[in-house]
This record gives structure tokens, sequence and C-alpha cells, in this order.
């Protein structure tokens, strides 16, 4: 039988030469940290300052358009938040493109911001439902504690902020915050840093929800500085005139958030085990 019929054996060479796989590794991080991600962030964001004004304005489009519909069409205003969840990781994706190239030191490039998701759209489209959904639940849940409170139906507008910033109402305000922090810690937890690790390490959805969760499971108190200090930020952005402030602040958040993953994982090749 002719030899070359069988293909070559790979020679331990060529088996030196492959890739090793890599496994994350949980950095330790300090209570300090997410102030050191700002810092990065900023420092990215006045490098690639035409790309941080670009969605500066798409995220302060988007709060504009919100909060005309909850003024004027306050029935629509979840429909359009879905629509921000949608839309809102793509956004974010190109800023930690941004980040990441410059990481790397190659030049920075708009079209290459705007293109990176596409790639990774399997997992992308996967874990914006998984958003989704928690967000209708999270709706779903705010209904279901406004109909046992206020029984004669849902407030209007006005009433609704009426009664959130009622003294009177805080049986009602106390289970309301309960049931919003429950579904805000866990959009937080599955998203704060599984965006990033599907760009960097093109993993699928569900592996990098659960690292996210591992995070801030792992690394409590930092997350929790981190959650506080994203929530800070974006209020004060807002409460200026027209919001102006989410100009700055939403990019700013977004290269801050690259470093946040940056800093969480390394990823190392696996230890053999004895005797191999």
């Amino acid at each position: 039988m002719n030899a070359s019929a069988h293909p070559p054996e790979s020679s331990s060479a060529d088996l030196a030469t492959q890739p090793a796989p890599q496994v994350r590794v949980l950095q330790p991080l300090r209570l300090g940290d997410p102030l050191r991600w700002l810092r990065a962030g900023w420092h990215d964001l006045m490098v690639a300052r035409g790309i941080a004004l670009f969605y500066g304005i798409c995220f302060w489009l988007m709060a504009v358009v919100l909060g005309a519909v909850f003024r004027n069409l306050p029935q629509y205003t979840m429909s359009f938040v879905s629509g921000c969840f949608l839309v809102g990781p793509f956004l974010a994706m190109g800023l930690y493109e941004a980040s990441r190239r410059r990481e790397q030191g190659l030049p920075q490039s708009l079209g290459a911001s705007l293109t990176c998701w596409d790639k990774h759209l399997g997992s992308m489209g996967m874990l914006v439902l998984v958003v989704m959904l928690l967000e209708l639940l999270w709706g779903r849940a705010s209904l279901v504690v406004f109909a046992v409170f206020f029984n004669t139906g849902m407030p209007s507008t006005a009433g609704v902020l009426k009664a959130i910033f009622n003294p009177q109402n805080w049986q009602f305000i106390a289970v309301y915050t309960v049931v919003g922090g429950i579904f805000a810690g866990l959009v937080f937890s599955t998203c704060v840093v599984s965006i990033p690790m599907i760009l960097d390490r093109d993993t699928d959805a569900i592996t990098a929800g659960i690292a996210s969760i591992q995070v801030v499971a792992g690394r409590t108190g930092p997350m929790l500085v981190w959650g506080a200090l994203i929530v800070l930020l974006v209020l004060g952005a807002m409460l200026l005139p027209w919001a102006l402030g989410l100009l700055l602040v939403g990019p700013w958040l977004g290269h801050a958030s690259w470093h946040a993953y940056r800093g969480s994982f390394t990823w190392q090749s696996p230890v053999p085990a004895p005797g191999n």
C-alpha cells in the first residue's frame, strides 16, 4: 500500500507551535479600582474624541427621545426602553473596540467601531435577548407593584412621579425600590463585563454572562462601588439641562467599562497535570 495514502502524523514540534488553550483567572480587586478604570477611560476618550462625540450624541438622543415619550406617550415608555436595551449594547461595543485598539496600538477608526460586532452577532444577539427578557420581567413586576398599591388603576404620568416622590407612600416606595434593585442587579451582573469579553475573546453569550456574574459574586465590594459610580454619573449627567451631560458621561463610562473587564480577568495557559 502506498504510504502517501495515510495522513502524516503531527510531530511534537508541530504540536508545540499550536496555541495552547487559555483559561480565565479572576483578578483581585480593590475598592479604589473603579476610580482607576474611570481614569483610564478618560484617557481613551481624550485620544479618540471624535469617536467619543459620535457615541455621546447617540446616547444623548436616546435619553432625549425617552424623556419625550415618557412625558407625552407614557404607555409607550417601556417599548422604547426595550429598544434602548436592544441598541445600547451594540453602541457600547463600539466604545470597547476603540479602547481595545488603543491598548493594542492600532489606529482609531469610527468605521471599525461601528462594525466590530458583525463577527460576534450570534453571541451578542443571545445576550441582548437575555437582557430584554429581564427588562420585560422587570416591567411586568413593576406593573404588579402598582396594581397592589393603586387599586384604582394605573396613575397618570404626573401621578406616577407624585407617587414615587411622596413620603406618605413609603411602603410602595420600599417595595418598588427592592423589586427594581433586584432586576437592576441581575442586568448589571449579567452585562458588566460580558460584552467586552465577547469582543475580546469571541466567547459565547452563556460563557460571558456566567463570567460576568462570577466577577460580581467574587468581587462584590469593588463591583458595588463601580455600579454606584455608574448610577451617580448617569443621574448627574441627566440632571443637567437637556441631559447634555450624557454627551460626555456616556462614552466615558463605555471606555471605562473596557478597563473594568481588563482589570477583572487575566488569561493563562492551563497548568499541565502531574506526569504529563
